[in-house]
């Protein structure tokens, strides 16, 4: 299936590149481990990725490129006995998310087999609202600016 986004960027300027995010976006994206996303606050959000039988040094988080990635790596241990049923997925695996502008990911960690991930919108002053004056051109008088003879 595919979206067709045109009618939406006639009034929106600069939003190409969601354009093209929605087109790298996997239709089978892979369902291991499950995770919710949570907002926490006006600007901040909370990751959670169930990750039974990881430790901490067995996860990997990277952010690059506007995308947070969450590897997940298992030791191999020696089998103490024979499983006659694995339910539990220790299997190794990679998530990638898509992190808007501004966002920054501040910290995270584990715990009975959750891995919380916090992430919040951190703007600089740069990026922020500012307010324009606009001058009546025909109230103003005409200023004069005296520059510096060259002798």
């Amino acid at each position: 299936m595919t979206y067709d986004f045109t009618p939406l960027f006639r009034t929106a300027i600069g939003f190409d590149r969601l354009a093209r995010l929605a087109d790298t976006i996997p239709q089978d994206a892979a369902s291991y481990p499950p995770y919710n996303i949570e907002k926490t606050g006006d600007e901040s959000y909370r990751l959670t990725l169930a990750v039974a039988g990881f430790s901490a040094e067995d996860i990997e988080l990277t952010v690059k490129d506007n995308a947070l990635i969450v590897a997940g790596r298992v030791a191999e241990t020696a089998a103490k006995g024979e499983f006659l049923h694995r339910g539990i997925a220790a299997r190794a695996f990679t998530r990638r998310f898509v992190l808007a502008d501004h966002m920054v990911v501040e910290g995270a960690d584990i715990a009975n087999g959750l891995l919380h991930v916090s992430i919040k919108r951190v703007v600089p002053e740069s990026a922020k609202p500012r307010r324009i004056a606009v001058v009546d051109a025909t109230k103003a008088g005409s200023a004069t600016v005296e520059l510096p003879h060259a002798a």
